[in-house]
């Protein structure tokens, strides 16, 4: 899915035009933010592609929604 990056004050956050969603990022899964995870308020938890540290922000990239593998199990 299409997701923008941008910097809100010292913060990130990630908008997702199909869903007209816009939420803080509260995790990430690297210091340099690309090429790892990252958690949204919501609980999304996306992929992000792996791009230069000195990216300029906002960007729009393409990242995959990841489920959270807990959550696809079902017990009997």
């Amino acid at each position: 899915m299409k997701v923008t990056i941008r910097r809100t004050g010292n913060d990130l956050s990630a908008y997702v035009a199909k869903k007209d969603l816009e939420e803080p990022i509260v995790e990430v899964e690297n210091e340099g933010l690309w090429g790892g995870f990252v958690v949204l308020r919501n609980g999304w938890r996306l992929l992000l592609p792996d791009l230069p540290q000195d990216t300029q922000l906002p960007v729009t990239v393409e990242a995959k929604k990841v489920v959270n593998d807990a959550a696809q199990r079902k017990t009997p």
